[in-house]
């Protein structure tokens, strides 16, 4: 048996420490003045800045971008905060006309600080478009219907996820057969997570990662200019439901 000063000797336990479940990251003072200081440094470095907006955000698709623009430096979430760096009135931007950028930070949008042309950014960008699978909320561009037969394209393990998703299967001589014609989506719709995993498994992508570049400003006379957006991308403007996004400045 151990006594009371065996037990007072013992070697502490590395699993027996005291963790606090409370404890979070919080964006101090200090982060906040960086940003500002990252905002302002790159108006004064670069000669232009576009504000984007982005339709089906995609993280990997926005790093590829961010990949290609080496040279160039992106801001895309903590809105408020960069539209603090650059004023949110005539009165106090940082430069002339910089508020015009700043009161337009509002939903999915970001900024791009870049010394290329204006026509080479324009050119680029409207260029640029990645087909991906839809996710749940998207809206379908086609109807997609199954007729009745065999799925001959998966393999028999897989009729059970199937029928989960809705379709009115079963396995004949080993081979997964719809009962009967079966329509996954009808164009016009918003998918359904249960859709969208039945698009991906049949191999059909129904959205388009694109950045639109909505205005921009000048450095060199202050000059900002509105590129008249359209519909589409008026809606991208509109607030996302949450105003301050969680996404990262990047180099």
């Amino acid at each position: 048996n151990l006594n009371r000063n065996d037990l007072l000797t013992m070697p502490r336990s590395k699993r027996d420490k005291t963790v606090t479940l409370t404890k979070t990251k919080k964006k101090t003072g200090d982060f906040k003045k960086d940003l500002l200081s990252k905002v302002r440094d790159s108006v004064d470095t670069y000669d232009r800045i576009f504000l984007f907006s982005v339709e089906n955000m995609r993280n990997s698709k926005l790093k590829d971008v961010r990949n290609a623009w080496k040279h160039s430096r992106f801001f895309f979430g903590k809105n408020k905060l960069v539209a603090l760096a650059l004023g949110k009135t005539k009165e106090s931007e940082y430069k002339d006309n910089l508020y015009e950028l700043s009161c337009r930070l509002r939903g999915n949008v970001g900024l791009l600080f870049t010394s290329k042309t204006t026509d080479e950014v324009i050119k680029w960008f409207d260029e640029y478009k990645e087909i991906d699978y839809s996710r749940s909320g998207n809206v379908a561009n086609e109807t997609v219907t199954l007729p009745e037969g065999p799925l001959e394209e998966f393999q028999h393990s897989m009729e059970p996820q199937l029928r989960q998703l809705g379709l009115p299967t079963s396995l004949k001589k080993g081979v997964i057969t719809l009962l009967s014609e079966h329509t996954v989506c009808n164009e016009g719709d918003t998918l359904t997570p249960e859709q969208c995993r039945v698009l991906k498994l049949l191999g059909k992508p129904m959205s388009t990662f694109q950045i639109s570049v909505l205005c921009h400003w000048t450095s060199d006379d202050g000059s900002f200019v509105d590129l008249k957006p359209s519909s589409n991308q008026i809606e991208s403007l509109k607030d996302s439901g949450v105003e301050e996004e969680e996404g990262d400045e990047s180099e």
